[in-house]
Formats: structure tokens, sequence, C-alpha cells
């Protein structure tokens, strides 16, 4: 894998004339990365089966688009991070957290529906927030290093599904990981003022385990900022706002702001480990920006419904925290099922009020892939270079 601004080089050839001085300059292309692996971070956005494992599995409908059942992920199909995967010929990572016929040999995903980067003090029960936390991840993926080689030696098929030591130190590190910090602030009747108190906290210990990761080898990281949380169903369905504070797409603009505020942060977070950590190649990805397009300009990008929720029951959005996605009720001594999809989940932005749907995620991928939406302006498949 070539490396580095030396990597590329300049040929400057002056055509010398007796009236000018012309210099004309070929620059050689730079190789696509070879990524082996990637080993992920983050929540429900791309939670590939990890609070399934541990908390159970994510019920019908969902997966039902694409995997045709239940695959792990909060929506109808495939995520963020599949797609990443795919334009990287990787297979679709594995949860650490799930055991059963697992191949880690392309990579790991830590990332757990509900998580957030600072710890939560209430169980999954009480608040719906995972408590494996940021920390919890590396301290798995931390035992996850250790041990896979461990487990190599021993030949046969051992060797065959752990990743190479090497792998490591070559492997794209993909964040996407805070949203639920900001929800869980209101969700526990915070204010505005209270939650951005706290983000320099949240951004600071996101900061340490990315320092953390390096001291072990990870050099290519590849960090999505947090969307519009104000666009959200269940984040306008919980918590109550003004008339005033709507805006003209009808999201919250109180709630918008804050992940603003949060994004805002965290590129700078990204600037300052760029200096402290300078083997690093680190690209920060405006998500945020491309999610609040599809939201604000839905049908222009093939969306009927852009704030309206696929799978779910009743209210402005189809959305009911007591009824969510695939949820049934008991009508006579039979189970009918409340929380149904819609007929048509390809025009639809969101899936269950929470998440969107596959059509989304694809739509957000294809936007961020080439790099237009990074900082710096990085293609995916070129995140191993230093700018």
């Amino acid at each position: 894998m070539a490396l580095g601004l030396s990597s590329i080089f300049v040929i400057t050839i002056f055509a010398i004339s007796l009236t000018n001085l012309a210099p004309v300059s070929l620059v050689l292309a730079r190789k696509p990365c070879r990524f082996p692996a990637i080993f992920n971070f983050g929540d429900s956005n791309s939670d590939t089966g990890g609070l399934s494992a541990a908390f159970g599995q994510a019920p019908p409908p969902n997966g039902f688009s694409y995997f045709g059942a239940p695959a792990g992920r909060y929506t109808d199909g495939r995520l963020l991070i599949d797609f990443i995967a795919e334009s990287l010929g990787l297979p679709y990572l594995s949860a650490f957290l799930d055991s059963v016929g697992t191949n880690f040999s392309h990579g790991a995903n830590f990332a757990t529906a509900g998580s957030t980067i600072r710890p939560q003090n209430t169980t999954l029960q009480q608040s719906g927030f995972s408590p494996i936390s940021l920390n919890v991840q590396f301290y798995e993926f931390n035992d996850f290093h250790a041990r896979t080689q461990v487990v190599r030696k021993r030949g046969g098929v051992f060797e065959i599904l752990m990743p190479k030591k090497e792998h490591f130190s070559n492997a794209l590190y993909t964040f996407d990981i805070g949203q639920n910090d900001l929800t869980a602030g209101y969700f526990s009747n915070m204010s505005t003022d209270e939650v951005k108190a706290y983000v320099p906290d949240v951004l600071n210990q996101f900061q340490t385990i990315i320092q953390y990761i390096y001291n072990q080898g990870g050099r290519y990281f590849w960090i999505h900022n947090t969307g519009p949380v104000g666009c959200l169903p269940y984040v306008m369905e919980r918590i109550p706002v003004l008339a005033g504070q709507i805006d003209d797409y009808g999201c919250a603009s109180p709630f918008n702001e804050v992940a603003q505020f949060f994004n805002r942060g965290l590129k700078k977070i990204v600037e300052q480990l760029r200096k402290n950590l300078p083997q690093a190649a680190i690209t920060y990805v405006d998500v945020y920006s491309v999610k609040y397009s599809l939201i604000s300009q839905g049908r222009k990008h093939g969306f009927k419904h852009p704030l309206r929720t696929c799978c779910g029951h009743g209210g402005k959005y189809n959305y009911n925290k007591n009824f969510g996605c695939g949820a049934k009720v008991n009508k006579h001594g039979k189970e009918v099922l409340v929380g149904a999809p819609c007929k048509d989940p390809w025009t639809y932005v969101n899936w269950d009020g929470v998440h969107f749907t596959e059509a989304a995620n694809k739509y957000i991928f294809e936007s961020i892939v080439n790099g237009s939406l990074s900082d710096p302006p990085t293609p995916l498949n070129m995140a191993c270079y230093r700018n």
C-alpha cells in the first residue's frame, strides 16, 4: 500500500522556447487503498447485529427489503457500513458480540444500537440506551486484537476465521456515534444549554478512544459526524417544541442546532488529532449535510415521504413509541401486527421513526463515497493517504 505525500510524484517539464517558459505538470495518479479489514465503532446507524446478539434479535419486518428476514440491523435492508464494505470489496461485517458462525477475517463490528460515547448511568430497559458505550467497544476491540492472534496460532479453521496481525495496521477504522449522547440528554429532561454544556466532555472521550486505537497500530480513520436529530420522528414526538422552532421542512431547529454544535466540536477534535497523531490519515465526513438534504429536498432525490415513518403505527409521523415497528397487540386471543411496514420503503427516508431506510442509506453512501462532503475531500478508496 502506497502511503503519505511521498507517494505523489510530480514531474514538471519545462517547454523552453526563445520567447517563453511554459511549465507543464504531470501528476501520476495514486493507487486506490487496499483495506484488508474494517473495524467499526458506533450505534444503531451501523450496528449489524451487536444489540441483537446481546439483548434479542431485531424483530421482523426489519431486514425484509434485502435480507428477507431480520439480520441484526434496525432497518429494512442494508446500512451505510454495509455499502462501505461492499465498495471496498469486503464481506459485510459481523458483530463482535455475535458468536454464531462468525468470520472475523475481514474485520469486526463493535457498534450496538443505543450506544453513546459517554457511558450512561441507566440500564437499557430503563432508558433505551445501550450499556456498550464507546469505551466498552474499545475494551472489546482491545481484547479482540490480542486474543485473535492467540487463536490464529491454533491453525486450521481458527487461522482462517481470524484477522492477520498486519490487518490491524492496514485496516480502515470507521466511526458513527454521538447522536445518542445528544438525545439521552434531552430524554433526561435537560435543556438545550445543558446538553451543549456536556458536549466537550463527550468529544474529549471520543478523542481519547481514537488515540488508544492509534497506539494499537490503527492508522486510517473514517469519522462520520452526527445527523439532524431534529428531523427524526422519535425525537419530535417525545420532546415538545414551540411552533416557531419548527423549520420550513418540519424539523425541530433546537435539536439540529445542538447536532451542528456537536459537529463543529468534532471537527476541531479531528484537527487536533491530526496534529497529535502524525502517522494517521483521518477523514471527517459530513453526513449531516446529506441527511438534512434528504429531508429538506426529499422529492428532488426521489423520496416522497421525507418525515413520515415507513414502519410504525399511528400519530403524525406514523410513529408511536409504545407500538414501534413490528409491534403486535392481542385482539380477541389473536396476535395482530400493528407496526406494519409500508409497501414502498424505497420512497421513504425514515424506516421506524429512528433509523433510515436502505434506500436512504444507499443515497447517503453514494453522496459521501467520492469525498465531496469530506474534510479533507478524500474519496473512501483513498482514505489511507494523509493530506
